[in-house]
């Protein structure tokens, strides 16, 4: 058998169709790029703005534009439901081919690729999953079902109440419920990440625009109240046995972490390791793990927490695909404590 048959062959999900789809094209083409090629036989899995998919065999350079998505190196492609192939089925002009994979790892952010719908396709078609499992990613995207969890969990979070469509008929409770949080709040589509839809509100006149701009995004709304203090984050690696990277610090000069700052850091910076005590950052990492462990994450995840002045650990979310650039926040924190990208890929990958 020759040595590019004894590779693993091992899928790399882009694109799909969320308001992250741009994001993801930047991470995938940091972790297509940084793979080891010898030990593992690349597939890339292109998936368009309109949901379909397709086996991309153009050079990695065009991804990050949306250049990719050109007819001469794409081929439709359909994850089969036979489990027997654990893979993808290439629909050609000459007909359907099989195309078995050794395993999967979905770039992907936000909703339709980061909330459980992706993971759940690749498990049904039993094709190895690297990456939080269908249940796990579905939790972890839902900001009131994590928060319940998490509160379980004996985690402190954020106080919040629920908006559903019907229940801007009868807006003056949703005005109660704001007054009862205290201003300023938090508007926040339920299931969305990159900060997309998310308003600071500051004053009751505010209310009403958010809550509509957040509809936008989802067809839940959360409004949350404002924890005093700064957001820390914290990169888990790992399923059974974890490696715990280094706490993170975000530091706002002004407003708060919302998408432009995520992507241009304007007026915000990113200090690892975060300039907190050492037994502040470990209490920090072990309330992570323990949100880690109770919202059953596997492989790798982000979470995210406020510190207040007080010392006060507050839950907020957990990204369970995290910005994978060689300068985003969860590779950084590995790098922190000496797990290069080439490195972190490669342990990921280990498990198919």
């Amino acid at each position: 058998m020759s040595e590019k048959k004894q590779r693993k062959r091992v899928a790399v999900l882009f694109g799909g169709c969320s308001s992250e789809h741009e994001v993801s094209l930047q991470s995938a083409h940091a972790v297509i790029t940084h793979i080891d090629t010898e030990a593992y036989e690349l597939v890339m899995i292109g998936i368009s703005k309109d949901g379909k998919w397709y086996l991309y065999q153009g050079d990695p350079a065009n991804i990050p534009g949306g250049a990719w998505l050109d007819a001469k190196d794409c081929i439709p492609v359909a994850v089969s439901p036979d489990k027997g192939l654990h893979g993808i089925l290439l629909l050609k002009q000459e007909g359907v081919e099989e195309f078995p994979l050794d395993g999967a790892l979905p770039i992907l952010h936000g909703k339709n690729g980061e909330d459980g719908t992706v993971q759940g396709v690749l498990e049904l078609a039993g094709i190895p999953l690297v990456g939080c499992n269908t249940m796990s990613s579905a939790v972890c995207m839902d900001k009131e079902a994590a928060h319940r969890l998490v509160k379980e969990c004996g985690v402190k979070v954020p106080a919040s109440y629920t908006v559903t469509e019907d229940g801007m008929d009868d807006f003056p409770k949703v005005r109660r419920w704001a007054k009862e949080l205290g201003y300023p709040l938090f508007v926040k589509p339920m299931r969305a990440g990159s900060s997309f839809g998310i308003t600071k509100v500051a004053w009751e006149g505010e209310l009403q625009a958010a809550v509509e701009h957040a509809f936008a995004y989802d067809s839940c709304v959360i409004i949350e109240e404002t924890i005093d203090g700064f957001e820390v984050g914290c990169a888990i690696l790992g399923t059974e046995e974890l490696i715990v990277g280094a706490v993170d610090e975000i530091e706002l000069s002004q407003g708060f972490f919302d998408y432009t700052e995520k992507y241009t850091l304007k007026s915000s910076s990113i200090h690892v390791p975060a300039r907190i005590s050492p037994q502040k950052a470990k209490e920090i990492q072990d309330t992570a793990v323990k949100i880690y462990r109770g919202l059953g994450c596997s492989d790798f995840a982000r979470v995210d927490m406020f510190l207040t002045p007080q010392g006060d650990i507050y839950f907020n979310e957990v990204n369970t695909i995290p910005g994978f650039t060689s300068h985003s926040r969860y590779p950084n924190m590995m790098k922190e404590i000496g797990i290069s990208f080439e490195g972190l890929l490669g342990r990921l990958l280990s498990k198919i």
